[in-house]
């Protein structure tokens, strides 16, 4: 399975793509999609559709996965940091993806251990998973953790599902 982690911002959008054999993964790709402060709001939002578009056409992935908006102090802030969020799911949703979402404290939970851990802790424990990782800044750090989880997820969730069609027999 591969699967696309998305860290959604207007600024920078961070994304990684992994591969997942049973327990295993393995880096294929990370990097970031940028879009320019001086165009409008709608320009940018097409440079970052664009943008992801060409990593889902590249790198082809089985699924993706894009982390929620928390709420900050800055109202404006946080709208605009759901639309870049809303080309994140748009992107994978058009290619026919199934797109999971997951709060930053459950990617942390899941990936460090810790529901509150340091940028720090997290880039750590990815390069720990994935050896030999070059990672290109912090926003594809996440967004490589964002696709761990969502492996890890979705693992547990297919064997739940089998375990439960397995009982109804």
């Amino acid at each position: 399975m591969r699967v696309l982690g998305i860290d959604p911002g207007l600024r920078t959008l961070g994304w990684g793509v992994i591969d997942v054999d049973g327990p295993r993964l393995s880096h294929v790709a990370n990097g970031h999609c940028t879009s320019q402060s001086s165009q409008d709001l709608a320009q940018r939002l097409m440079s970052l559709h664009t943008q992801l578009s060409a990593v889902l056409a590249r790198y082809a992935p089985d699924t993706a996965a894009v982390e929620q908006t928390f709420v900050n102090k800055d109202g404006a802030g946080t709208l605009k940091l759901g639309q870049a969020r809303g080309i994140a799911m748009l992107v994978p949703a058009q290619a026919g993806l199934s797109v999971g979402e997951y709060a930053p404290n459950t990617v942390k939970k899941t990936v460090v251990g810790v529901g509150h851990a340091a940028k720090e802790q997290v880039v750590h424990m990815v390069k720990m998973q994935l050896p030999g990782v070059i990672i290109f800044g912090a926003d594809a750090a996440d967004a490589l953790a964002i696709a761990m989880c969502h492996a890890f997820h979705r693992q547990t969730g297919d064997k739940f599902a089998k375990a439960v069609a397995g009982a109804r027999r």
